[in-house]
């Protein structure tokens, strides 16, 4: 492949995992080389090795912020033509001028339509850059009483400012509509008049009915939760859930499939509300152990009638077919799964784009058993990998939701999978349960005083004795 036609490289600057793959994947299908890393830091570093043509960078990372790593590449002078895109879910006027400070070339406000953050992409790349600014002197910017003294080049400003103003734009077109629906209303206030005493008790029996309806959908939510404790002497659970908003995500559940096989998982949904709610009722109706037409975990064969277990990749599978998320509005989940056979104490698990369970041998030190795959439904036909642990007494698993490693304190300093390990290891003389609780507790010490930002799950299983 000659030079005029080898594909584009991008570099992706994302702390969150699924995004970045989900993000990664629809790079390459519009033919881009595609490098992916977690942190500010590491991504200067990628950036200095592989050249990239562009660079898509979230704001808010560990260890070096968007801002401070888009700084670094346009002050490297190997790097400073790199077109640099920032990502994020802020729009203070305060984030422009920093972006503009840092020598971003654009702007994109979380959540983003992929085919417009291609198109943004293609026309920075040609594009050329005038990194210099001709008078060689700094721009003073005033705004709430703070001044910021920036040196971007023309075309930066330029770009960086159109980008701002096409978010503007569909604001205002958003605030039209709502004005047009205002003026439409107001026309119509005289008729209501008379109306209102009427329309007010309407108003208030809605209310009522939506505040049982959230309180019906959090029950429902509760159901898919373990409903009991599982009396096992070969093996012992513990587990916490906390939401991070009145409906969440999240959920789990362990529970006996027949007479020597447990099963277990944890599920993900993107984002919290009523959506994300409604996909995951959805989901728990077919993650039940009962044999039904509906139950992807258990099955009853109907020549023999016996009970079959099946098996955690082909659960994936199933899954990933009766889910495509596409169109979706941005709605997808992971899911870890597991079967554990009560006899053989062998554990069978399949991931689809969750992060890996924690495996802690009796007497040994907690440890990742790393695992991939795409979230459900973001690819068809994906295919899913089994893994397969030889469990011992006194041997643990962890199952955990990314609530727990992603967890940031006040500094946007994440919990991590280092402290969560550590945790784990500090409780292992105590009962699995209590292990749990512990690790939950030290997520919640270090998100004071706000608290988590999304949903905590964990599970954790122990291996009895012979």
């Amino acid at each position: 492949m000659t030079n005029a036609t080898r594909a584009p490289v991008a570099l992706i600057a994302e702390d969150s995992k699924i995004q970045a793959k989900v993000l990664q994947q629809r790079l390459a299908q519009a033919g881009y080389t595609v490098h992916v890393a977690h942190d500010g830091a590491a991504a200067y570093e990628e950036a200095r090795r592989y050249k990239p043509h562009i660079i898509v960078s979230d704001i808010e990372m560990p260890r070096m912020s968007g801002y401070e790593f888009c700084r670094a590449v346009k002050q490297d002078p190997g790097l400073r033509h790199t077109p640099v895109i920032l990502l994020s879910t802020l729009t203070d006027p305060h984030d422009i001028i920093k972006g503009l400070d840092a020598g971003a070339d654009n702007y994109v406000t979380k959540p983003y339509d992929p085919n417009y953050l291609l198109a943004r992409m293609e026309s920075l790349r040609q594009t050329p850059l005038d990194t210099a600014n001709k008078s060689g002197e700094d721009l003073s910017v005033t705004l709430a009483g703070n001044t910021y003294h920036v040196r971007p080049g023309k075309q930066q400003v330029l770009n960086l400012l159109i980008s701002t103003f096409e978010n503007a734009v569909e604001k205002n077109r958003e605030l039209h509509r709502l004005n047009e629906q205002l003026t439409l209303a107001k026309e119509k206030l005289t008729q209501w008049n008379q109306q209102l005493e009427a329309l007010n008790s309407q108003l208030d029996a809605a209310n009522q009915r939506m505040t049982r309806d959230l309180e019906a959908a959090a029950r429902v939510q509760q159901s898919l939760l373990p409903s009991g404790k599982l009396d096992l002497q070969q093996v012992r659970f513990g587990w916490k859930y906390t939401p991070c908003a009145e409906l969440a995500g999240d959920f789990l559940n362990y529970f006996p499939l027949d007479d020597n096989h447990v099963g277990m998982y944890v599920v993900d949904v993107s984002g919290h509300g009523a959506a994300s709610s409604l996909l995951a009722v959805a989901i728990g109706r077919f993650l039940t152990q009962h044999a039904s037409a509906s139950s992807l975990l258990v099955r009853r064969d109907p020549t023999t009638a016996t009970l079959c277990i099946t098996p955690p990749a082909a659960v994936a599978a199933e899954l990933n077919r009766l889910f495509p998320m596409e169109g979706q509005g941005g709605l997808y989940f992971t899911l870890l799964y597991g079967v554990l056979n009560t006899a053989t104490r062998e554990l069978r698990t399949v991931s689809a784009g969750h992060p890996p369970l924690v495996y802690h041998p009796s007497g040994g030190k907690p440890e990742l058993a790393q695992a991939e795959g795409f979230p459900i439904g973001i690819v068809d036909e994906a295919e899913f990998e089994e893994k397969v642990l030889a469990l011992q007494p006194g041997d643990r698993v962890y199952f955990y939701s990314d609530g727990v490693p992603e967890a940031m304190n006040a500094q946007l300093e994440q919990f991590a999978n280092e402290r969560m390990l550590a945790e784990l290891e500090r409780s292992s003389v105590k009962p699995v349960a209590d292990g749990v609780e512990e690790l939950f507790e030290a997520v919640q010490r270090w998100c004071t005083p706000n608290g988590p930002k999304d949903d905590v799950s964990i599970l954790g299983c122990e291996i009895g004795g012979n």
